[in-house]
């Protein structure tokens, strides 16, 4: 039997199965709790669509601080209960997707005025370990101030007095989205990118499906379910406010985080940094990644158009200030950044309380329509946030409905992810080492294959396959690459755009922005000829990514949608 793909030459198909037929389950939002709702309904069997106005993972799940976390820092705030939950939820989340969730040795230094002492810093990695389950190799380790030293000679000295080492997991936030829904395509759900509700369509003041807008063809279609969950992120309120029913009681708080990226030779860190920022108590990351650093993230309120969050010199200037307090060797300057990006958190609002301080869990909405909203939570959690509201679907349901009673319980806890067929660390290494052998053949350098691979997983030999296949004749070795990697990400990640190629698919924007100049125009041709672009077409698709290659180095606050 054929494996479903997450095409986008399959895609007005998907649309025809959604609109020709009644759906179990809707799901408004492509991001990472849409994803990850996709999977766990369509793998407990049940018939599932999933709706995104912009691209998969274009709000907060390509924005955030690409880290699968049990947030160290929400033990001061007593949020036990969450930082055990998705604390275990790590270890999960790695497991099935050893590929882009790696291991990532963080510090902790110690220093005076700082929000945690030596001894609480280590009574609070201790908890932290023990609420987590983590193995005893990856426990945290305390160090006096001379090792902290030794293990990063850059840290400002005159304050340090100590140090913690602990892991976390490093992700790509989007990467783990498109795999998550190339999943649900595999088991059945149709998922499908460009699809905006503008409205909802009722029977007895219940809600049983939704008008959806395909700004690509620019055409409206309805797609009738017996179930709705609202899992848009930022824009859950937004969503709210088209039901009958309206925002009752609780309603978002968006605050807004941004992170910069440097050339690593600019920050060049031993290993990830966890570290105060004294004027707020604030703390932030400083992370090494595949040749640059980034540093983020901000936490302040935002008020602006939900689709546009920016760099400001404001955001640009704090951060700047935190890491030369920090690394003052450094003397790093608005000059040095070579990306940026910003994002929206979706929280729950709580009257009095600053945008640090919100809690990170996540809560469901119920409409008396019988709408359901999602919303809140961590990218660590999403998994467990997917199996509560899919648990409360089926229950209802079930309630309705005898010919339900069968249905699965939650399967994801050991479901491996779309390329995520390693069993160990080291097979992934394996992996990589075997691939890099083979692709000499066409002269393309190993560091190639082990990004390749810590995007795609398994699914690297399909692109290796490709690049032997269809472009051995291009002189380039890394053109060759690009455009198997291109052709892959059209034809398994519904890719319809250099955007969501060059941004989402695999974040070059971010962290390869000074080599996009010269390729970006040659990938356009590219996509002109697989997706039958005329030359005017092809002409405002490069403007739009011209537009967002501009942004991301533009500190200005005055920025329009593009």
């Amino acid at each position: 039997m054929e494996i479903r793909k997450l095409s986008a030459i399959n895609r007005q198909s998907f649309i025809d199965e959604m609109t020709n037929q009644e759906l179990d389950l809707l799901v408004v939002g492509g991001g990472i709790t849409g994803a990850g709702i996709a999977l766990d309904a369509a793998t407990r069997g049940l018939k599932i669509g999933l709706v995104e106005k912009h691209d998969f993972a274009w709000g907060t799940s390509s924005r955030s601080t690409k880290l699968i976390h049990g947030g160290l820092r929400y033990l001061k705030q007593f949020e036990v209960a969450l930082v055990r939950e998705v604390g275990m939820e790590r270890a999960v989340v790695h497991r099935n997707a050893r590929h882009i969730v790696l291991p990532e040795k963080m510090l902790l230094p110690i220093v005076e005025g700082g929000s945690l002492g030596q001894t609480m810093s280590s009574i609070g990695l201790w908890v932290y370990d023990l609420l987590a389950g983590v193995e005893n190799e990856e426990r945290r380790r305390m160090m006096g101030k001379e090792e902290t030293e030794q293990t990063e000679p850059m840290l400002r000295k005159d304050i340090l007095n100590g140090g913690g080492l602990y892991y976390e997991y490093r992700t790509d936030d989007a990467r783990l989205t498109i795999e998550n829904m190339k999943s649900a395509v595999q088991h059945g759900a149709n998922c499908v990118n460009y699809t905006e509700v503008v409205d909802y369509v009722y029977e007895n003041d219940k809600v049983i499906g939704a008008i959806v807008k395909d700004h690509l063809k620019d055409e409206t279609f309805t797609i009738k379910a017996k179930k709705i969950v609202n899992a848009a992120g930022p824009w859950v309120d937004t969503l709210r406010e088209k039901d009958k029913d309206g925002i009752q009681k609780k309603r978002l708080h968006l605050t807004k985080g941004v992170h910069l990226v440097f050339p690593y030779e600019k920050l060049p860190i031993k290993q990830a940094v966890y570290f105060d920022v004294p004027e707020d108590g604030r703390m932030i990351f400083a992370i090494p990644r595949e040749g640059i650093t980034y540093v983020g993230t901000t936490d302040t309120n935002y008020k602006g158009e939900i689709g546009r969050p920016t760099t400001t010199q404001a955001d640009v200037d704090y951060t700047l200030s935190a890491i030369n307090k920090m690394f003052p060797e450094v003397n790093l300057h608005s000059a040095d950044v070579v990306s940026t990006w910003a994002g929206l958190r979706p929280l729950i609002h709580e009257d009095g309380k600053s945008p640090s301080e919100l809690s990170r869990k996540d809560e469901i909405f119920q409409s008396s329509t019988g709408l359901l909203s999602i919303a809140g939570g961590k990218l660590t959690g999403y998994r467990k946030m997917a199996e509560r509201i899919v648990d409360l679907v089926v229950k209802q349901l079930q309630s309705e409905n005898s010919t339900y009673s069968n249905l699965k319980s939650c399967l994801t806890k050991n479901m491996r992810l779309s390329g995520g067929e390693f069993e160990t660390q080291e097979a992934v290494e394996t992996f990589i080492t075997k691939r890099a052998g083979e692709v000499k053949q066409i002269y393309v350098a190993p560091i190639y294959v082990r990004h390749l691979v810590h995007k795609y997983g398994t699914n690297t030999d399909i692109i290796i396959e490709k690049a032997f296949e269809l472009y051995k004749d291009i002189s380039n070795p890394e053109e060759r690459i690009h455009f198997a990697e291109l052709w892959y990400s059209i034809h398994n990640e519904m890719s319809t755009n250099l955007c969501d190629y060059l941004i989402r698919r695999t974040g070059r924007l971010y962290f390869q922005r000074q080599t996009l100049g010269d390729l970006y125009p040659k990938l356009a041709d590219m996509m002109a000829e697989l997706l039958n672009w005329d030359e005017s077409k092809k002409l405002r698709e490069m403007a739009k990514f011209k537009a967002e290659y501009d942004e991301v180095l533009d500190f200005s606050t005055q920025k329009k949608m593009v």
